[in-house]
Protein backbone atom coordinates (compact mmCIF):
# COMPACT_ATOMS: atom_id res chain seq x y z
CA UNK A 1 0.00 0.00 0.00
CA UNK A 2 1.57 3.54 -1.38
CA UNK A 3 1.58 6.22 1.26
CA UNK A 4 -1.92 7.81 2.09
CA UNK A 5 0.12 11.68 1.37
CA UNK A 6 1.23 10.26 -2.16
CA UNK A 7 -1.98 9.32 -3.12
CA UNK A 8 -3.78 12.37 -2.10
CA UNK A 9 -1.51 14.41 -3.85
CA UNK A 10 -1.40 12.40 -7.13
CA UNK A 11 -5.90 13.09 -6.77
CA UNK A 12 -4.96 17.01 -6.18
CA UNK A 13 -2.88 16.87 -9.33
CA UNK A 14 -5.83 15.29 -11.22
CA UNK A 15 -8.09 17.47 -9.79
CA UNK A 16 -5.88 20.50 -10.75
CA UNK A 17 -5.55 19.12 -14.36
CA UNK A 18 -9.38 18.48 -14.46
CA UNK A 19 -10.04 22.19 -13.77
CA UNK A 20 -7.15 23.98 -16.18
CA UNK A 21 -7.26 21.81 -19.08
CA UNK A 22 -9.45 23.55 -20.65
CA UNK A 23 -7.73 26.83 -20.39
CA UNK A 24 -4.42 25.24 -20.83
CA UNK A 25 -5.95 23.67 -24.70
CA UNK A 26 -7.03 26.77 -25.47
CA UNK A 27 -3.59 28.71 -24.94
CA UNK A 28 -1.29 26.05 -26.66
CA UNK A 29 -3.65 26.26 -29.55
CA UNK A 30 -3.48 29.73 -29.87
CA UNK A 31 0.54 29.32 -29.11
CA UNK A 32 0.87 27.53 -31.93
CA UNK A 33 -1.07 29.85 -34.57
CA UNK A 34 1.60 31.37 -37.06
CA UNK A 35 -0.95 33.82 -37.97
CA UNK A 36 -0.62 35.66 -34.58
CA UNK A 37 2.28 38.31 -34.24
CA UNK A 38 5.09 37.34 -32.42
CA UNK A 39 4.71 39.67 -29.52
CA UNK A 40 0.87 38.08 -29.09
CA UNK A 41 2.37 34.94 -28.31
CA UNK A 42 4.84 35.88 -26.09
CA UNK A 43 2.50 36.76 -24.20
CA UNK A 44 0.43 33.51 -24.23
CA UNK A 45 3.50 32.03 -23.28
CA UNK A 46 4.05 33.85 -20.38
CA UNK A 47 0.18 33.57 -19.59
CA UNK A 48 0.72 29.97 -20.06
CA UNK A 49 3.81 29.95 -17.80
CA UNK A 50 1.68 31.57 -14.99
CA UNK A 51 -0.21 28.88 -14.81
CA UNK A 52 -0.31 25.77 -11.88
CA UNK A 53 2.68 23.56 -12.97
CA UNK A 54 0.43 20.61 -11.41
CA UNK A 55 -1.70 21.96 -14.35
CA UNK A 56 0.22 19.81 -17.13
CA UNK A 57 -1.44 16.46 -17.24
CA UNK A 58 2.16 14.78 -17.23
CA UNK A 59 2.48 15.46 -13.31
CA UNK A 60 -0.30 13.18 -12.93
CA UNK A 61 1.22 9.53 -11.98
CA UNK A 62 -1.07 6.33 -12.62
CA UNK A 63 -1.45 4.26 -9.74
CA UNK A 64 -3.30 1.84 -9.14
CA UNK A 65 -7.19 2.19 -7.54
CA UNK A 66 -6.46 -0.63 -5.20
CA UNK A 67 -3.30 -0.41 -3.97
CA UNK A 68 -2.03 3.03 -5.05
CA UNK A 69 0.71 1.22 -6.26
CA UNK A 70 2.87 3.79 -8.83
CA UNK A 71 4.82 0.51 -11.07
CA UNK A 72 3.98 -2.17 -12.91
CA UNK A 73 0.29 -0.47 -13.83
CA UNK A 74 -2.28 -1.68 -16.50
CA UNK A 75 -4.10 0.77 -18.31
CA UNK A 76 -6.89 -1.06 -19.58
CA UNK A 77 -8.01 -2.52 -15.70
CA UNK A 78 -6.48 0.52 -13.76
CA UNK A 79 -4.74 -1.34 -11.48
CA UNK A 80 -1.76 -2.77 -10.43
CA UNK A 81 -0.09 -6.49 -12.21
CA UNK A 82 0.07 -7.81 -8.45
CA UNK A 83 -3.55 -6.60 -7.83
CA UNK A 84 -4.36 -7.54 -11.08
CA UNK A 85 -3.00 -11.47 -10.65
CA UNK A 86 -5.00 -11.49 -7.22
CA UNK A 87 -8.18 -10.65 -8.57
CA UNK A 88 -7.92 -12.57 -11.54
CA UNK A 89 -7.61 -15.57 -9.91
CA UNK A 90 -10.34 -15.00 -8.03
CA UNK A 91 -12.71 -14.14 -11.21
CA UNK A 92 -13.27 -10.47 -10.07
CA UNK A 93 -12.70 -8.88 -13.45
CA UNK A 94 -14.80 -9.49 -16.49
CA UNK A 95 -13.37 -11.20 -19.46
CA UNK A 96 -9.88 -11.83 -18.06
CA UNK A 97 -9.40 -15.47 -18.03
CA UNK A 98 -6.48 -16.88 -16.08
CA UNK A 99 -4.45 -19.10 -18.37
CA UNK A 100 -1.93 -21.93 -16.74
CA UNK A 101 0.57 -24.77 -19.01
Amino acid sequence: MAKKSLIESNNRKKYIVKKCSAQRADLKAKIMDRDLPLEERIVLVRRLSEMPRNGSSTRVRNRCELTGRPRGYYRKFGISRIALREHGSEGLIPGLVKSSW
